[in-house]
C-alpha cells in the first residue's frame, strides 16, 4: 500500500517525526489505522525493539550479531565474499564497508552454510528478520491490533529490503499458520516466502510514496 504525503526534507528526528505523522494520518483517512512504526525512529517501545539495528541473529560458531551485520556481512559478489568480518562491527559501520561497493555485482548471499538466491528478491533480509523475532513470537501476538507498519527510513529508490515489511509478513505467516514450517529450514522458506514475492512500484509525481 502506497500513499503520497507532503515530504519535509532532512535528516533532523523532528523532520523524520513530522514525515511519520502525515504517513499515518494519509493511511488513517483511507481506513489503514493504527500503524506502528518499526525503526529506531519510533515513538512506540515496541516498535524501536523491532527495529533492525536493534536485533540480534544467530550465527554457527561464532555466536550472536546485529541483524544489519549479518545481512551486509553475508553478501556474495562476483569478485568476493562473503565478507565475514563485518560480523564484529557496529550496524552502522557494516553497510558503510568499502568492499560493498567495489566487489562487482551482488550475486546472492551465504549465510550459517546455506546459499540464498536473489529471487525472491527479499528473501534473506526476511530470514534474518522473522528467525531474529521468533523466539518472541507469543509476545508479539500484540501485533495483530495494527491495521499495518510502517518505516520512515525506507527509501524505495534505494532499497527493497524493509523492516516494516519484514514484521508485516512475520505477522502474516502467524496468522495463516505457516511460521512454524517456515522457520524450520532456509529451503522451506525460501518456497512459501515466493508467495509474498515483493515487485516494488514507485510513483514518479514528484511527491514521496512510503510503503508500509
Amino acid at each position: 500500500m502506497s500513499f503520497n504525503i507532503e515530504w519535509h526534507s532532512g535528516f533532523a528526528a523532528v523532520q523524520k517525526k513530522k514525515n511519520m505523522v502525515a504517513l499515518h494520518e494519509a493511511a488513517a483517512r483511507a481506513g489503514y489505522s493504527p500503524l506502528l512504526e518499526v525503526s529506531s525512529k519510533s515513538e512506540e517501545v515496541l516498535g524501536r525493539h523491532l527495529s533492525a539495528f536493534h536485533l540480534d541473529v544467530l550465527i554457527e560458531g561464532l555466536g550472536k550479531t546485529k541483524l544489519e551485520c549479518a545481512f551486509q556481512g553475508s553478501k556474495v559478489f562476483e569478485k568476493g565474499g562473503p565478507y565475514k568480518d563485518i560480523y564484529g562491527v557496529a550496524p552502522w559501520e557494516a553497510k558503510r564497508d568499502p568492499r560493498l561497493k567495489e566487489s562487482g555485482d551482488l550475486i546472492g548471499f551465504r549465510f550459517n552454510d546455506f546459499s540464498f538466491p536473489l529471487e525472491p528478491k527479499t528473501v534473506f533480509y526476511d530470514w534474518l528478520y522473522i528467525n531474529a523475532i521468533y523466539p518472541h513470537r507469543v509476545w508479539l501476538e500484540r501485533l495483530y491490533r495494527y491495521s499495518g507498519f510502517t518505516d520512515i527510513e525506507f527509501n524505495p529508490n534505494r532499497s527493497v529490503n524493509c523492516q516494516a515489511r519484514s514484521c508485516a509478513l512475520f505477522v502474516a505467516l502467524m496468522r495463516s499458520s505457516q511460521l512454524e514450517h517456515s522457520v524450520a529450514s532456509p529451503l522451506r522458506f525460501t518456497e512459501v516466502i515466493a508467495h509474498y514475492d515483493y515487485h516494488p512500484s514507485l510513483r514518479q509525481n514528484g511527491a514521496q510514496s512510503a510503503f508500509a
